[in-house]
């Protein structure tokens, strides 16, 4: 059974037909790249995907079971989602990993320092990062915190939204290599999308093109 499948998904906007007849499956250690020009509807779909928008026709299934079976909160905590954009809450960069493991659908986990240390070390950066104001970060570094934030809570998918965006060469190279190795250690699989094509045909094994 695959992680997450996607079936005849369709999507208009402002009367023009983005995608229909969408499938994929995710299968564990899976690397898909999300390929098409601006205005495809890329985040679009890894939004419909993270069930922050409606579907407008098809089905998505996680383990076999739609979202609504799971529950809201429990879907988008095996299915995680990390927008162009980050956005974090007020406080220290520890804050807000830890404020996420305080909702109802994280509370059976608890915050992992020597697991976040070991992270941050892999991206290059020391303990001084969580005592960073998130309110002051950088759009790269904050990257960097929603990146730790979705890997904490262990999900199955993750759908990357630009990733390494506002990130330079080396920091992006860690990213990278931090994804292959969470990845590779469990039933885990990812969507990623970047406008930077060496990115997907470095870091992705497959492609998923969005046309009409």
């Amino acid at each position: 059974m695959p992680l997450l499948e996607a079936e005849g998904l369709a999507r208009q906007l402002e009367g023009r037909l983005l995608w229909s007849d969408l499938g994929f499956r995710l299968e564990a250690g899976d690397r898909l790249g999300l390929v098409g020009p601006s205005g495809a509807g890329k985040t679009l779909l890894l939004r419909q995907l993270a069930w922050l928008d409606p579907l407008q026709r098809g089905r998505i299934l996680l383990a076999g079971r739609s979202p609504s079976s799971w529950t809201l909160p429990v879907y988008r905590s095996r299915v995680a989602y990390l927008p162009q954009r980050a956005v974090a809450f007020a406080g220290t960069v520890e804050q807000n990993l830890r404020q996420v493991l305080s909702y109802a659908s994280h509370r059976g986990q608890a915050y992992d320092a020597p697991r976040i240390l070991g992270w941050l070390q892999q991206l290059g950066r020391g303990a001084g990062f969580l005592a960073l104001a998130a309110e002051r970060l950088s759009g790269g570094e904050l990257q960097l915190l929603a990146l730790l934030r979705a890997l904490q809570l262990d999900p199955e998918i993750l759908l990357l939204d630009e990733p390494t965006a506002s990130l330079d060469p080396a920091s992006t190279e860690r990213v990278e290599a931090l994804l292959h190795q969470w990845l590779a250690r469990g039933q885990r699989a990812c969507l990623l999308t970047s406008h930077d094509g060496a990115q997907i045909e470095r870091f992705t094994g497959r492609r998923l093109s969005l046309t009409p």
